[in-house]
């Protein structure tokens, strides 16, 4: 007799966006991430925690971003996740400031925070840098 085996009706989506490394742009990564938010069918308060996380990491890439350059941003989500990474090439290797009030919001908002350098990357021109985060229903909120 076969044993019967419960699937998983979690289904994952990753969405990337390429934007010049500008102020200018942030609408764009915001109106994404909100739509992104609400498609996964997060609370309008739980896609606000969403949208204000990317907003500050994003800001701290692009100011410190090598001109002209791109900044990358993949959402990966599901039903309880939302997960970001978000790249850029650094004109420096004084990584993106940490200890500020944003960052701080940005801890509160997320259940995990990390942000990375790499060493300088000649051909680029800079020092890649990624900083990933992730949001997940219920608990971020304390819910």
């Amino acid at each position: 007799m076969g044993e019967w085996t419960p699937r998983s009706s979690i289904r994952t989506t990753t969405i990337g966006i390429r934007i010049p490394a500008r102020l200018d742009q942030l609408t764009m990564l915001r109106a994404l991430a909100e739509t992104l938010s609400l498609i996964a069918d997060f609370a309008l308060d739980e896609v606000t925690d969403i949208r204000l996380a990317l907003d500050e990491v994003a800001t701290s890439l692009i100011m410190i971003a090598v001109p002209g350059s791109i900044l990358d941003c993949e959402y990966t989500y599901d039903d309880r996740r939302m997960s970001v990474r978000v790249r850029s090439i650094a004109s420096t290797d004084a990584m993106v400031d940490q200890a500020g009030f944003g960052w701080h919001v940005v801890r509160t908002l997320t259940v995990s925070l990390a942000a990375v350098q790499a060493p300088l990357d000649p051909v680029a021109g800079g020092y890649p840098t990624t900083v990933d985060f992730s949001w997940v229903r219920g608990v971020a909120d304390g819910g």
